[in-house]
């Protein structure tokens, strides 16, 4: 049964291969329920994977597949608060090694078109520490990345 808030992401045809996906690499994650369309449909038929119930995170997600119609765009992400350096590695390295592409300050894309910010905690506090020059150098140092680099990030902090 799904949630009373539930995030609904279009996929096209791919909507399982990415819940499991998901449910593999991100901790609190699994593929809840697949449902099959009771009839014919736009992009698919009676019978056809319709829609995936999974959760990324605790987060409840539904994953419909709606045909080739709409596209992911960077206006919609999941951002990922991580604690260290070996956890962002490993999950930006399963986003851009499973046929993703990185992007800048922390973003990177996974092969259905979905938006990921893998932002370490040190990254957060840093460019909001009340110190202006401190929060300004953490933040200069992150804009000229792509993966985020703690020890780089700490460093910025120091000045």
């Amino acid at each position: 049964m799904l949630k009373k808030n539930t995030i609904c992401l279009w996929f096209d045809g791919t909507a399982l291969e990415a819940a499991t996906f998901y449910a593999a690499t991100f901790p609190d994650s699994k593929v809840v329920a697949k449902h099959h369309a009771p009839s014919d449909f736009p992009s698919g038929k009676q019978g056809d994977l319709l829609t995936v119930e999974f959760t990324v995170m605790g987060i409840p997600c539904l994953g419909l597949n709606g045909g080739p119609a709409f596209k992911h765009s960077e206006a919609f992400s999941f951002q990922v608060a991580t604690d260290d350096q070996a956890e962002t590695d490993r999950l930006w390295n399963a986003i851009v090694g499973n046929g993703g592409q990185e992007s800048a300050c922390g973003w990177c894309k996974d092969k259905w078109g979905l938006s990921w910010q893998i932002t370490p905690r040190v990254l957060t506090a840093a460019f909001t520490d009340p110190d202006p020059a401190v929060a300004k150098r953490a933040f200069e140092a992150m804009m000229g990345m792509t993966k985020i680099d703690i020890a780089a990030i700490e460093a910025a902090v120091r000045g």
